[in-house]
């Protein structure tokens, strides 16, 4: 296996379109507290800007993923990607207007573009020999890494040197440029206009999703692990007497690591199952936390966080190709932007536990209390999916195996790609 088959010119365009519309969604949350901050109860009404920006973001990726038709896909992005833009400016054209008027723009800027991750991710792998979607998917990974690696510095940097609107007008004019770029892309991917009907294969769409809940439940669970390491880092590094200016590279060095882990997953087929791959990378990514949790040096907990982020990454990947395998491809769009809401809400949900326990026990605890939360959601993702493999007809799970270790598995039907999570081969013919 190796990266050839996505060094293409079509694949840089790609990548040019998806950090022009992801940049932004990193950048969001932070430029949105460095707006108001200097305004009376600023970081409490930066903290809720951020928040209606989450909530919109979980509420428009599956709701607008289930309109999407893969006929009109560039159509569809660009309205949202449009409808987005205007949500960034807003804010940063308008910084000291009422706080219900900068929180409706927040959930537009949310909300609009947050199909766009699912659909862009299914037109990447359509403008890539099958035999390289799991490479694709893994360059997609490192872009993502590096886009959140630079985004807090940029917003820091910008908000403290030149002004605190600016970095969502850079947002805005980011989201906007990524409208131009869809023009350079196909203006639609195989699938079939049923999807936007909600119907795929004769089957409601919304049955067709909802068959492969494990898959987000431990896609939630990848995301809110590390999610937790990150909102609790500040506190915990003020516990164990490190400067708190740390936590911005000890950070930025976990999107490095989530990079790493991207790359090194598309070097090569690994062995198994990818449910009992997820598994392990998911203890791995909880044995990293743990470290950082209980260690007192600001050394190992750097080393833990970057080897985290690097297992989180590959754990992610195989929740993206688990959820490629188990759908057909005219529902891959919207079962991908669903993935994006349920990390989302994962993140979200891990936000909301940190601040509750944080008033009652230490830092420390707080983190174990989310290691012990993920490994419970990463247990229910894997019995849930070993348990819809065990409804498929004899042998099927091991050709699923035989697919993932570099063999050719058949087209699943509607039975086996919702009910058994067949595999496609996705990261087979390398």
């Amino acid at each position: 296996m190796s990266y050839r088959d996505v060094a293409s010119r079509p694949v840089l365009v790609w990548a040019c379109t998806a950090v022009g519309a992801r940049m932004p969604v990193a950048m969001a949350p932070l430029a949105l507290v460095f707006l108001v901050r200097e305004r009376p109860g600023g970081y409490s009404l930066g903290a809720a800007l951020a928040a209606a920006y989450v909530v919109g973001e979980i509420a428009g990726a599956p709701v607008l993923g289930l309109r999407l038709r893969p006929d009109r896909a560039r159509l569809h992005l660009a309205r949202g990607l449009a409808c987005g833009a205007v949500g960034f400016a807003g804010p940063g054209l308008a910084p000291d207007a009422h706080p219900l008027v900068l929180c409706g723009f927040a959930v537009l800027a949310g909300a609009a573009p947050a199909a766009a991750t699912g659909a862009l991710r299914t037109l990447l792998t359509e403008l890539v020999p099958e035999r390289a979607a799991a490479q694709a998917l893994s360059v997609e990974s490192m872009l993502m890494a590096g886009v959140w690696a630079v985004s807090p510095a940029a917003v820091a940097g910008l908000a403290l040197g030149v002004a605190p609107r600016v970095p969502l007008l850079l947002a805005a004019a980011l989201m906007a440029s990524s409208i131009a770029g869809l023009w350079l892309l196909p203006a639609a991917w195989g699938g079939k206009a049923g999807t936007g009907s909600g119907r795929v294969g004769g089957m409601p769409l919304l049955r067709v999703l909802t068959g492969v809940w494990p898959v987000y439940v431990t896609g939630a669970a990848s995301l809110a692990l590390l999610g937790l390491a990150e909102l609790v880092l500040p506190a915990l590094l003020e516990q164990r007497g490190i400067g708190v200016g740390w936590s911005g590279p000890l950070l930025t060095g976990m999107a490095v690591g989530g990079g790493i882990g991207g790359f090194v997953h598309g070097l090569r087929v690994w062995p198994g199952l990818l449910r009992t791959r997820s598994v392990v990378l998911m203890a791995g990514v909880s044995v990293c936390v743990t470290t950082a949790a209980l260690s007192p040096s600001a050394a190992v907990i750097a080393a833990a966080l970057m080897v985290g982020g690097t297992l989180q990454s590959g754990a992610m990947l195989t929740r993206n190709l688990s959820l490629r395998d188990a759908l057909p491809p005219d529902a891959l769009a919207a079962g991908y932007s669903v993935m994006y809401a349920a990390a989302g809400a994962g993140y979200a949900a891990t936000g909301s536990l940190a601040g509750g326990l944080l008033r009652a026990v230490a830092p420390s605890t707080a983190m174990l209390a989310g290691v012990g939360l993920t490994l419970a959601l990463t247990a229910i993702g894997w019995w849930g999916e070993a348990r819809a493999a065990a409804c498929l007809p004899r042998g099927a799970d091991r050709a699923a195996a035989s697919a993932e270790a570099g063999g050719t598995a058949p087209a699943p039907g509607p039975a086996a790609g919702v009910e058994g999570m067949g595999a496609r081969g996705v990261e087979g013919g390398g």
